[in-house]
């Protein structure tokens, strides 16, 4: 059941149409091969619509491609519901340690040897706190392990790290507070499997780190399962236009809950509603608004690591930016005027990779735009997946995962390249906000309404009604994740272990924060 390289394969009835969006540059895509036989030996450009799209060579090609007959929904379903023969439910639940496994360490400092080196203390101190810290910080890690497992062949497009943390509330393009994954640096085109397991896990890792015993950890995984089932299943009954536009919004999230979670919910909702960043991340300086520094987390720097000067760094960057905005964004940015400028160690997995954070003025000082210039860098799903993006820029990738995945993002999202690192750029602490973690009773709550945000990004980018026919309408498919999650949560804890471990031998260094 194991893989040593998993590929691009879909079944007769996959159809990954959206998945890669509208971008011309398809003859740049690359597809491997491998001995071992996969879901299906069929090559899935020739059962995509989207290839048959973009392939179409000479007169009436393209017309045609228009008018070949879809699979229905329930031939897509029976496709699905097929792929268990060959990976049952239950194989889902499968976890052990191979014997070649890689060391957990040596992923890490893999990862850092392209981070800045003064930051990567920081990093392993955050990692450090505790097990669901470490999880966090671990997307390598689970990418590796989870190369290895066994998946149905459906693809979509992957988040690469949906833990827990990487869900919350944000403000919509028209200003509404929608719930959704809000991170995305790792996304990348993989199994739906890897999501709902990363999920289902952080899920377990999480509830256990707040005092949680076996069975609510469990419990709390099951949940995210169940709610993944039940709304993919919803989303493949529906129409293409509906799912596109679909959103988790405040409504939707309120009704969701039960009378006492609903108020929890509405307080925290309403918090976000009233976060004033100007207020938490500046201060009045002969005037006007500057950033509060935090050495080493927030620093305002002079020059970059290749002695650049940041000025002229921004300069070269914000070029590269305002290309790849639509006009219409570019209007809108133009009006801005920059006040200040800092470096910014955020998350827990990212820090060590270089982000900047600008402050913009628009008609006056209480007119503040916030914009964060994060670099991207290679997926963790990316070494995994027999397949090369039609763009090599990453921070490209991360926009457009983003934009695939979310019904309404961030107005700014852009990209850009300087001095050979690729960056992205969004708005920072717009109105976003995520769950308590102190509060174990609504968990499980949010843990489902998470199960339900990662159906929508998958449906948008995939096929759900494959993904629904295999998943079924029982809960065999919510029991094998729950028992992955509890396996994989006590894999964390040996590689949490090797950390704290590495770090007292001497092998690692972590900064006191």
């Amino acid at each position: 059941m194991r893989r040593k390289c998993l590929l691009l394969t879909l079944s007769e009835h996959a159809e990954n149409d959206r998945l890669f969006g509208r971008d011309t540059e398809y003859n740049s895509w690359r597809l491997t091969n491998s001995a071992e036989e996969s879901m299906s030996t069929r090559n899935p450009q020739a059962s995509s619509t989207f290839y048959r799209m973009m392939e179409s060579r000479g007169g009436g090609t393209l017309i045609d491609s228009f008018m070949i007959k879809r699979p229905s929904v329930s031939q897509r379903m029976a496709g699905g519901k097929a792929l268990r023969k060959q990976v049952p439910r239950a194989a889902q639940a499968v976890y052990d340690q191979r014997a070649d496994r890689p060391d957990p360490i040596e992923i890490l400092e893999r990862q850092n040897a392209t981070r800045v080196r003064k930051l990567v203390p920081v990093r392993y101190s955050r990692m450090l706190a505790n097990p669901f810290a470490f999880l966090r910080g671990s997307a390598a890690i689970m990418a590796s392990d989870s190369s290895a497992l066994p998946v149905s062949g459906t693809y979509v497009a992957a988040c690469g790290d949906a833990h827990v943390k990487n869900f919350g509330v944000y403000a919509s393009a028209e200003r509404n507070l929608i719930f959704s994954i809000n991170d995305f640096d790792e996304v990348y085109v993989g199994p739906w499997e890897w999501d709902l397991k990363r999920l289902a896990t952080s899920a377990a890792v999480a509830t256990q780190f707040m005092g949680g015993d076996k069975v609510q950890c469990e419990q709390a995984a099951r949940e995210a399962a169940r709610f993944y089932r039940k709304r993919i299943r919803g989303y493949a009954e529906t129409g293409y236009l509906e799912v596109w536009h679909d959103r988790i919004d405040e409504r939707a999230v309120l009704e969701s809950l039960a009378p006492r979670e609903r108020r929890i919910a509405s307080d925290i909702i309403d918090k976000v509603r009233h976060i004033r960043p100007l207020e938490k991340l500046t201060e009045p300086v002969n005037g006007s608004h500057r950033f509060i520094e935090d050495v080493p987390l927030i620093v305002r720097e002079t020059r970059s690591e290749s002695g650049t000067s940041i000025k002229l760094m921004l300069d070269r960057f914000l070029r590269a930016y305002v290309e790849s905005l639509d006009y219409d964004r570019k209007v809108l940015l133009s009006r801005y005027q920059i006040v200040d400028f800092v470096r910014k160690v955020v998350g827990v997995g990212s820090v060590g990779t270089r982000c900047w954070v600008l402050l913009l003025q628009g008609t006056d000082a209480d007119d503040p735009l916030f914009l964060q210039v994060k670099e991207a860098q290679a997926s963790v799903l990316e070494p995994y997946v027999g397949l090369k993006l039609p763009f090599g820029h990453h921070g490209r990738r991360v926009v457009f995962g983003q934009r695939l995945t979310q019904g309404s993002p961030d107005i700014f999202l852009g990209w850009g390249r300087v001095d050979e690192k690729d960056y992205y750029i969004r708005q920072l602490a717009d109105f976003k906000g995520g769950v308590d973690f102190n509060n174990l009773g609504t968990f499980h709550d949010y843990c489902g309404l998470c199960g339900w945000a990662l159906a929508l990004a998958h449906a948008k980018s995939g096929d759900p009604a494959t993904i629904a026919g295999y998943c079924g309408t029982s809960e065999a498919l919510d029991e094998a994740i729950a028992k992955f999650a509890m396996r994989y949560a006590r894999q964390n804890e040996r590689d949490y272990d090797a950390l704290v471990k590495a770090k007292r031998n001497g092998r690692i260094k972590a900064a006191a924060e």
